[in-house]
């Protein structure tokens, strides 16, 4: 009866534990990819669209990194910027020119900048990173949300548009109300209508005489216009065309 070797010290079996040890290590710590779940933005801003990595391996030249995109409606993936190496920016008409690569893939930073959001770019965005022999793991992924811009006004401007709309209209009520308000400005014009030019006299019409106190008598009257007493405004005034009838008189 021989003696049997048990299967643990088994030369050919150890080396087959290892491998399983080795594969069961290599899949508790995958690839681990993580972006924001949400992200919204308004037309025509730029958005960043962030994806970081933690790989158990460390970072070399085969690493590689896909940003895809699928828009609402469950439409086909659509890949649109590659690295390896390299930086292979989007060719296609919908991402050209507005992609910018922000990312450090020796500090775990694969993310992108979206330039002037379009309406059209609704849809999730998934960042696949790999790293090999670090190729376990799920991408990131991101909805990305783009909003029509509001029409709202800055209070600047709502003070602009206003103060161009109203600030005539004052102006014109301010003046019907002193037109209203103060029907007395001929007597300050009397003086300017009681003198007669030496042209204005006809033959064998005698010019008026100027009065040499018509000055005071003008600018009393103008002062008085301008107080709030009417009454004595009136009573002055009617002194005054009787004083200058008396005159033509003489």
């Amino acid at each position: 009866m021989g003696w049997r070797i048990p299967w643990q010290i088994c030369p050919n079996n150890a080396v087959f534990q290892c491998l399983i040890i080795g594969f069961a290590l290599s899949q508790v710590c995958p690839m681990q990819v993580s972006s924001p779940a949400e992200l919204s933005v308004i037309r025509g801003d730029a958005v960043t669209l962030r994806c970081t990595f933690r790989s158990s391996e460390q970072v070399t030249g085969r690493l590689s990194v896909d940003w895809s995109y699928r828009p609402e409606g469950n439409g086909p993936l659509e890949t649109f910027l590659y690295y390896y190496n390299t930086l292979h920016l989007p060719e296609q008409a919908k991402f050209k020119g507005r992609v910018k690569w922000l990312g450090d893939p020796a500090r775990g930073d694969a993310s992108i900048q979206l330039l002037n959001a379009s309406l059209t770019d609704n849809g999730t965005y998934i960042c696949d990173v790999k790293n090999p022999p670090d190729v376990h793991g799920g991408p990131g992924r991101t909805h990305l949300t783009v909003t029509p811009r509001e029409l709202a006004l800055r209070f600047s401007d709502v003070a602009v548009l206003m103060g161009l709309v109203l600030l005539p209209s004052v102006i014109i009520v301010l003046v019907l109300l002193g037109r209203m308000c103060c029907p007395g400005r001929s007597c300050c014009k009397q003086w300017d209508k009681s003198k007669t030019s030496s042209i204005e006299v006809t033959e064998g019409e005698e010019p008026v005489r100027k009065d040499p106190n018509a000055k005071e008598k003008v600018a009393s009257c103008c002062y008085i216009y301008l107080q709030d007493d009417y009454e004595e405004y009136y009573s002055h005034k009617a002194n005054l065309e009787a004083h200058t009838i008396d005159e033509t008189q003489c």
